[in-house]
C-alpha cells in the first residue's frame, strides 16, 4: 500500500498513485473543516478562542493546502493570538502568513497590530508602508498608521522628558555634592509632599525649608490657637536643628528622590547603582551623635546646611522653640525627641 511506502520513494503502480490520491484529498477536506471549525469557534466569543488556536494549527499541520491558503490560517491564528494578547505568536504567524502568501494584507495589518502592542513601532510603520504597497486603497492600514505615527510622536516625547528629568536631577545632585551637603532619608513627607531643591541656571541652589513648632508637636499638646500666652514673639523664639540624625544616602537613592514626581520617576536605571557599588558610601556619616544644635540668624542657609553634623532629611528641617515657654527646658536638655 503507498500508505507504507518509504520517505522519497514514487509511486508506480495506479494502484499506489490512487492511494496517495485520497491521502491527499482526505488531508486536505480534514484542513479544510478544522478551518472552518476555527472561524466558527472565533464567531462563539472569547472562551473558545484557545479552541480555535487548536483548530487552525492542526489545519496548517496537515500540509495538504496551497501556500495561500496556509498563509490564511496562519493569518487566522495572529488574529486570535491578538485578540487574547498573544502579541508575539501574532507576530510569528504574521510573518509565516506573509512568507507563504506576500499579497496577503491582512497579514499585514496583523504583524503591524502585534508591533504596535509590542511597542516596535518602527516595524510596525514598516508593515503597515509594506501592507498599503500591496493594497493602496486599504483605509484600515493607512489609519494604523497614523496611530503609530501618534504614538511615535508621544514615545519621543516621553523620552525627551524623561532625559530633561535626568539630566535636572544628575546636575542638582552634583550642585549638592559641590556644596559638600550631606542627605538623609525625607522626613515629614506628609507636609513636605514632592517638594525638592531647585537649581537655577545661574548655579544659585533654592532649598524649600520646613519649620515645626517643637511644643506643639506632643500629642499631650494641644495645637496652637494661635499663642494667646505671647510665647512666640520675635525675640523669644529660637531655631534648631538636629544633629547626626539619620544616615548619608548614596548618589543612587538621592536620585531616586529628586526624581519623584517626574517622567523619570519609574526609570529602570538611572546610571548610578553600579558607582555606589563600587564607591562605597559617599559620605562620613556622624549619625548617632544626637544633639540641638541652635541655629544663628545671621549665618545664611547655606553655611547652616554645610555643618558637618547636619544631614539634611531631603527637605531641611528646623524647629522653633521659645525661651518663654515651660517647654523650653526639656527641650533643650534633650528631654523631648520628635515624635516617630
Amino acid at each position: 500500500m503507498a500508505l507504507w511506502m518509504e520517505t522519497g520513494s514514487e509511486p508506480k503502480t495506479e494502484t499506489e498513485i490512487a492511494d496517495l490520491e485520497a491521502i491527499s484529498a482526505l488531508k486536505e477536506s480534514t484542513a479544510l473543516e478544522l478551518k472552518e471549525k476555527g472561524n466558527e469557534l472565533v464567531k462563539k466569543g472569547k472562551k473558545h478562542y484557545p479552541e480555535a488556536i487548536h483548530c487552525y494549527g492542526r489545519a496548517i499541520d496537515q500540509k495538504a493546502l496551497n501556500d495561500h491558503d496556509t498563509s490564511v490560517l496562519f493569518s487566522n491564528r495572529a488574529h486570535v493570538n491578538l485578540l487574547l494578547g498573544n502579541y508575539r505568536r501574532a507576530l510569528s504567524d504574521s510573518q509565516d502568513a506573509i512568507k507563504l502568501f506576500p499579497a496577503n494584507v491582512k497579514a499585514y495589518y496583523r504583524a503591524a497590530k502585534a508591533c504596535q502592542s509590542l511597542n516596535l513601532l518602527a516595524e510596525a510603520k514598516s508593515y503597515c508602508e509594506s501592507g498599503v504597497g500591496k493594497d493602496p486603497s486599504n483605509e484600515e492600514l493607512k489609519k494604523l498608521a497614523k496611530q503609530i505615527d501618534l504614538k511615535k510622536l508621544e514615545q519621543e516625547q516621553r523620552e525627551a522628558q524623561v532625559s530633561k528629568a535626568l539630566v535636572e536631577a544628575k546636575d542638582l545632585v552634583s550642585a549638592i555634592e559641590d556644596r559638600r551637603l550631606k542627605l538623609g532619608n525625607a522626613t515629614y513627607r506628609e507636609l513636605t509632599g514632592l517638594r525638592k531643591p531647585v537649581l537655577e541656571k545661574n548655579g544659585i541652589l533654592h532649598w524649600p525649608v520646613l519649620l515645626l513648632y517643637a511644643e506643639f508637636m506632643s500629642k499631650s499638646c494641644p495645637p496652637l490657637p494661635w499663642d494667646k500666652e505671647n510665647h512666640y514673639s520675635r525675640d523669644a523664639i529660637e531655631l534648631y536643628y538636629e544633629a547626626g540624625s539619620g544616615i548619608c544616602l548614596y548618589k543612587s537613592k538621592i536620585l531616586r528622590y529628586l526624581l519623584e514626581g517626574t517622567a523619570a520617576a519609574n526609570v529602570e536605571s538611572i546610571g548610578e547603582e553600579e558607582k555606589d557599588a563600587a564607591d562605597g558610601s559617599p559620605y562620613d556619616s556622624s549619625a548617632g551623635s544626637y544633639k540641638w544644635v541652635k541655629v544663628n540668624e545671621k549665618r545664611t542657609l547655606h553655611d547652616v546646611l554645610k555643618e558637618p553634623n547636619f544631614i539634611i532629611p531631603m527637605i531641611p528641617v528646623f524647629y522653633v522653640v521659645s525661651k518663654r515657654s515651660g517647654f523650653y527646658k526639656d527641650f533643650i536638655t534633650g528631654k523631648w525627641r520628635p515624635p516617630a
